[in-house]
């Protein structure tokens, strides 16, 4: 592990990638575990904050090293690389959902997959597929760090400079793209789930985090239930929270949710980011952030296997996306019965830690032995 790294990012990015895997199983009863059922955010804000953490922690040293350009060329080539994965695991996902649906009786795997696009005009798939419009279930978040990562060489100058107005540029751009209905087209003449224009400011926020949290000097801070802004956003995330317990029963939310509060906050957009949604995000990022500094507790086996996780955020995402269709026909074949459910649940995540552990044992293989003069 390297010195000065705060491994929290780490772990984190490998618990969000734990929750995406569960909520994308259908009926998967670990699901209720996930943050989307506390508030109203869910594991895709963690996912693309931490995404612009990481990747302006690392082009920004970059850049101030060797310089601008060089930096521009390493992120076009990541993004490259991401977007011929893109097209490989859009392959793999449908034969896998072909050929599950084959065995499965109960359910309509390739409509719940929204694949009947491609089966029903393959070759304008095809081009969709290449144009980053054609996006099943699971494969929403990957063409939206493909895109925010190729507009970063654009920004991150200025971000190095000054953030705040990268900040309040990023910001006006959110406000607006709902406003005049801003987004990309997709296939059918949809648009796309996650709107770049809207969800490019968590990737900003996240950035901006990173680039405080290496000039911020250790301070020593009173209790934090004597910190107002922090009393403040836990006051905020315990309101979410008993908003969204309450959907488990309409009958308690309709008695319990007072009507100009439920005309303000509903409906709460995912595509566009709802101010809702950003706030709880940015509430629970700053909370967990107190209550947890770095300490022991990274070091434990369990913090140890979902910061390995996170650090090879880009190959477990992809066999997580794999995994959740193929866990989805097992739970199906047994008559989704909760234990089958639970097994399919765990021992995805098992697979996901092994190849995890394995490209970390191979990256240390392949490392150059330094022999001593």
């Amino acid at each position: 592990m390297n010195n000065g790294r705060d491994h929290r990012i780490d772990f984190f990015r490998g618990l969000a990638l734990i929750f995406i895997f569960w909520d994308h199983i259908p009926g998967n009863p670990l699901a209720n575990l996930t943050v989307r059922n506390i508030g109203l955010s869910d594991a895709a804000e963690i996912f693309v904050f931490l995404a612009g953490y990481a990747a302006v922690l690392a082009y920004g040293k970059i850049a101030l090293r060797d310089g601008w350009l060089v930096a521009c060329v390493r992120m076009l080539r990541r993004a490259w690389v991401l977007y011929i994965v893109h097209i490989f695991l859009l392959v793999l996902l449908m034969g896998i959902v072909f050929v599950a649906n084959n065995h499965v009786q109960t359910r309509d795997m390739i409509e719940e997959m929204g694949l009947y696009y491609f089966l029903s005009n393959p070759q304008q798939a095809l081009v969709d597929e290449l144009l980053l419009r054609f996006k099943p279930n699971l494969m929403d978040p990957l063409p939206l760090y493909i895109l925010l990562l190729l507009g970063l060489p654009l920004v991150l100058p200025a971000m190095l400079r000054k953030i705040e107005i990268v900040i309040g540029l990023s910001t006006a751009l959110y406000l607006l793209a709902p406003m005049f209905q801003w987004n990309l087209a997709a296939q059918e003449g949809g648009v796309w789930f996650f709107n770049p224009l809207a969800w490019q400011l968590l990737f900003i926020l996240g950035g901006a985090a990173a680039l405080h949290n290496q000039h911020q000097q250790p301070a020593k801070l009173s209790p934090v239930w004597r910190q107002p802004l922090f009393m403040i956003a836990a006051t905020y995330l315990a309101v979410c929270a008993v908003i969204a317990l309450s959907w488990r029963w309409p009958g308690v939310h309709d008695a319990v949710m007072p009507r100009l509060l439920a005309e303000w906050l509903y409906p709460i957009s995912k595509t566009n980011l709802s101010p809702a949604r950003l706030l709880h995000f940015l509430a629970l990022a700053y909370c967990t952030a107190k209550l947890l500094p770095q300490g022991e507790w990274i070091h434990s086996w369990l913090a140890r296997q979902s910061c390995r996780m996170g650090r090879y955020s880009l190959e477990v995402f992809c066999v997580g996306v794999l995994l959740a269709p193929l866990a989805d026909m097992g739970n199906a074949l047994a008559g989704d019965h909760w234990s089958m459910q639970v097994l399919t649940a765990l021992l995805g995540v098992g697979l996901m830690v092994l190849l995890a552990a394995w490209l970390d044992l191979n990256k240390r293989l392949n490392q150059p032995i330094q022999v001593p003069a």
